[in-house]
């Protein structure tokens, strides 16, 4: 067990509640206060602690996705600085305090929970996922391991259609799974680079990219103008604005964390 720092101040359940306002997330469960995961095949229980959050079991395997996924990654004070500046997300920041985005681990779970969720609710993705997860995955006592790449890749067209599927979905997920996409040289390639070898993946366009720039692999840069969401936040806070991806440069160079701000002003007004 150890205790893991968290810059303050930091609200584990708000920060988290992603994985519980949509529905059940079955590699993400919360029980008694805390997330429970599996990561490198132990499951992993996080809580909230003094000054940061409890991990067990923890060590050096288990780190890196633990930071990820309580989006450690971000460097909030100076967005905050830059939020003063700007009235809608002043009263967001003043609103929500300790908030800080969760980032997806895993990559393909990242890009196949994004291929879910095209043209549905999130209350809808999120079911379909989770059918996925325990389909495919392996389990743990509460929680359930994200599916491999590799275990998908052996999957056929008509068992993600058993789980609700769409036909077109199940071809994008199991292309994906499938295909020559090398997701560690993502880490290190500019943003343009990473949208350009994922958008030449069958099923994921511009609005998945985006995401996935955002919420996997942080950069501050990322505006997922596509999202219904977004879109319905930023026309609510900025009545003048018409045009949603030119209205990022006004966000810049936080273009990311005020989208997320954004969407969770939005969710608790």
């Amino acid at each position: 067990m150890a205790v893991l720092a968290v810059p303050q101040p930091y609200d584990f359940e708000r920060s988290l509640d992603r994985f519980t306002f949509w529905g059940v997330d079955r590699a993400n469960v919360w029980q008694d206060g805390g997330l429970h995961r599996v990561i490198n095949g132990r499951e992993v229980r996080i809580e909230a602690a003094n000054g940061g959050v409890r991990v067990e079991p923890f060590d050096e395997a288990i780190e890196p996705a633990v930071r990820k996924l309580i989006g450690l990654e971000y460097d909030l004070e100076p967005f905050y600085a830059f939020a003063h500046g700007d009235p809608v997300l002043a009263e967001a920041v003043r609103r929500l305090p300790g908030f800080r985005p969760p980032l997806a681990p895993d990559p393909f779970e990242a890009l196949v929970s994004s291929i879910t969720a095209q043209q549905v609710s999130l209350h809808a993705a999120l079911a379909v996922r989770s059918r996925f997860i325990v389909r495919f995955g392996e389990p743990a006592e509460l929680a359930v391991a994200f599916p491999t790449r590799e275990r998908v890749a052996r999957a056929s067209e008509e068992d993600l259609r058993a789980l609700g599927f769409s036909t077109r979905k199940a071809e994008y997920v199991l292309g994906l799974a499938r295909a020559d996409l090398d997701f560690a040289t993502l880490e290190s390639l500019p943003d343009d680079e990473v949208k350009r070898r994922l958008t030449a993946v069958r099923g994921l366009g511009e609005w998945s990219a985006d995401w996935f720039l955002a919420r996997h692999l942080a950069r501050p840069e990322a505006w997922p103008a596509g999202d219904l969401g977004l879109r319905k936040a930023v026309l609510a806070f900025y009545p003048d604005v018409t045009d949603v991806r030119a209205a990022s440069v006004r966000f810049h160079p936080f273009e990311n964390l005020s989208a997320h701000y954004l969407l969770a002003a939005l969710r608790y007004s």
